[in-house]
């Protein structure tokens, strides 16, 4: 049975810098849901917490239109369908994912869902993380962007995050060298000891420029999720024809006027390559990307880690951890739990 209310945090006012109180709004509706032709309705179950989503609180250009005033936060979820509409393609009780947003229940055309396909080996939470849009991003902007080899040299920063420790794993599977760059000395030690990158650095140490400089010299490719002073240091330790793949900028996404580069010329001087790329383009390739990732994970040698936030309510303080450096691994809320497992 359907509960009489349900929530949804709204956008109520655009944040200048980090998001806060104010920034949404926390409502108790009416449950007064019901799918039409070709609909389903969704209960949701994870939600995805990526720092793009910052982004898109911004009324500025970019790849998909910012979230208007008054509308749910855009989310990536795993849902659960509870009702589906005439001639509906999906099933009650399938269990999908789309961009429903911070909601606990919500009707949604099924062309905007994806139904997950159940794959031994694998949990729930893997098609939010390596099968979802985090892997997807490090396997295309590694692979497809970076065009890593066999005996290169691969740094990643944010290393310890969603997309970054993908990537290194990744990286060691094509034969690079792996550096990472991560915030914290329980994270170096993950990245080195569970992941298997040659050597990880904690770039909030004092010396963190002299042992890059000494351990790694120059770079071959540079996966930044980062951005700003991190990216304008990597820029001067360039082997030549270097790729920098320009996946994020987690440092200036809070910030209201970002520094800029100064390093930049050494692009010139190394015929190096800079690139961003939105892995939403790579949509038709998907299938391939998801048939290695399985693999992996299923064999045991693509290593995961989630934290989870549990609660709606804590939405909110759940998205500013990724900019504290709070979270290890696959970020995500816990809305609800499922009817049943995978």
């Amino acid at each position: 049975m359907n509960p009489p209310t349900y929530v949804k945090l709204t956008l109520a006012e655009r944040p200048k810098e980090a998001v806060n109180a104010s920034t949404f709004k926390h409502e108790v509706v009416p449950f007064d849901l019901k799918p039409g032709n070709l609909q389903i309705l969704v209960k949701s179950l994870y939600a995805s917490i990526d720092p793009a989503m910052r982004g898109w609180l911004n009324d500025r250009r970019s790849y998909i239109p910012p979230v208007q005033i008054g509308e749910v936060m855009r989310a990536y979820v795993l849902g659960e369908v509870v009702q589906a509409g005439p001639e509906s393609k999906f099933a009650a009780g399938d269990f999908v994912t789309g961009m429903f947003g911070w909601t606990e229940y919500g009707v949604f055309d099924d062309k905007l869902a994806e139904k997950v396909q159940t794959l031994p080996g694998v949990d729930v939470l893997d098609y939010l993380g390596p099968l979802g849009p985090t892997g997807l991003t490090a396997y295309f902007g590694l692979l497809d962007v970076g065009q890593v080899k066999a005996g290169e040299t691969l740094v990643v920063s944010g290393a310890a995050g969603a997309t970054g420790s993908i990537v290194c794993q990744i990286g060691k599977k094509k034969g690079a060298k792996v550096y990472a760059i991560a915030g914290s000395q329980d994270k170096v030690e993950w990245l080195e000891k569970d992941l298997g990158v040659d050597k990880a650095f904690n770039y909030k140490s004092p010396t963190f420029h002299a042992e890059f400089r000494k351990a790694v010299g120059y770079l071959d490719v540079y996966f930044d999720n980062v951005g700003g002073e991190m990216l304008d240091f990597m820029l001067s330790q360039l082997n030549q024809k270097a790729r920098i793949v320009l996946c994020g900028a987690i440092s200036d996404y809070n910030v209201s006027k970002p520094k800029g580069l100064s390093a930049y010329t050494s692009l010139i001087t190394q015929r190096a390559r800079i690139e961003g790329f939105i892995v939403l383009d790579y949509r038709p390739r998907y299938g391939e990307a998801i048939a290695d990732l399985a693999a992996w994970v299923k064999e045991g040698s693509l290593k995961r880690r989630f934290h989870v936030v549990q609660g709606l309510e804590n939405a909110p303080d759940a998205l500013n951890l990724l900019f504290s450096g709070g979270n290890t691994g696959k970020l995500v809320l816990k809305i609800a739990a499922p009817k049943a497992q995978l």
